[in-house]
């Protein structure tokens, strides 16, 4: 007998199979979309079909009888068998990935230590962070397939969305052998112009000396000659010198927290100040679900951070509130 699974055998196959999990031609209805009536006569067409009766009707419930209870075992199993098969076959679907520019420092000092947690929020979100400094604009941005950056700057884009999602503490830090083998220093004006390590490049059009010039404006302290002081491109450069007790570096808090945490450096003087600067999540207009999820992770990061700012070093003696949300 040549038996082959047309369309209409394999709709009341189908049909047969799911009044046969369910009991009811109702919830079997449900799951398949169609009425209730489309699947009561597709599985009397299968009776019909086979010549033989494959439930009993009663008034409550479909009773398969030992032929229909057989042929929903087989069928069971035979669906079961192809959607396994279709599920290993088929391509999974490409996660949403979102590419962040970030300055180096940052990227490695503060970022890159929290991207676990953010993975274990989002898995389903692939994130791709590659360092980098260079100035933003929308141009530029669509150009090279920037989708959102986090800059250290001043701030100010004409034709950016920005988020400021943290503010920065500027402390002096060194390594305690550093300070070991140097005088006492209780004041500002100890401080010797050849100790310190300076940022040459804090952020694009920064002066080579802005944040020493601004620490010791802010505390009321005339700064010593900057002459013999080592400059570096990278504030991880610098904090990478005082580390390895070369001199004083001036410590932006985001970049020297755990460092300090764990008695690698450690504060100069109870003196901090706000920066002129802080870190902004800078998107073009229109940004992808992805990096609205990345900015909210970054605003709440930044909130816990601060936190934990506050408790292990001096807070400047002027602040004020960022609104990140």
């Amino acid at each position: 007998m040549d038996i082959r699974l047309s369309p209409s055998l394999l709709a009341w196959l189908r049909s047969f199979d799911a009044a046969a999990r369910h009991g009811s031609f109702t919830k079997a209805a449900a799951e398949l979309c169609i009425t209730q009536g489309a699947v009561s006569q597709q599985v009397k067409q299968l009776e019909d079909w086979l010549r033989r009766p494959l439930f009993l009707r009663t008034p409550r419930a479909l009773v398969p009888t030992p032929e229909g209870q057989w042929l929903a075992v087989v069928l069971r199993e035979s669906f079961t068998a192809i959607e396994s098969t279709l599920a290993q076959m088929r391509q999974p679907p490409e996660s949403a990935t979102a590419t962040l520019s970030c300055s180096p420092s940052f990227a490695m000092s503060w970022l890159t230590p929290r991207l676990g947690e953010f993975f274990r929020q989002y898995p389903s979100l692939g994130l791709r962070v590659f360092g980098e400094f260079h100035t933003l604009d929308r141009t530029r941005m669509v150009r090279d397939g920037i989708e959102a950056a986090v800059r250290f700057d001043l701030g100010g884009y004409r034709d950016l969305s920005a988020t400021v999602f943290l503010d920065e503490w500027l402390i002096p830090v060194a390594s305690p052998a550093f300070l070991a083998r140097h005088p006492p220093i209780t004041t500002p004006g100890d401080l010797q112009g050849d100790w310190l390590l300076h940022d040459g490049s804090a952020w694009d059009g920064a002066d080579t000396y802005e944040e020493w010039q601004h620490w010791f404006t802010q505390v009321g302290t005339t700064p010593p000659s900057w002459a013999g002081g080592q400059q570096f491109n990278l504030s991880q450069l610098a904090l990478g010198a005082a580390l390895a007790g070369q001199g004083i570096a001036m410590g932006r808090a985001a970049l020297v927290l755990q460092d300090v945490k764990a008695g690698r450096l450690v504060p100069v003087l109870a003196h901090s100040v706000l920066s002129r600067a802080a870190y902004s999540f800078v998107t073009t207009a229109h940004p992808s679900p992805a990096m609205d999820q990345v900015r909210e992770w970054l605003v709440d990061e930044a909130q816990r951070f601060c936190e934990e700012r506050r408790q292990l070093l001096p807070a400047p003696a002027q602040q004020h509130t960022l609104l990140a949300k």
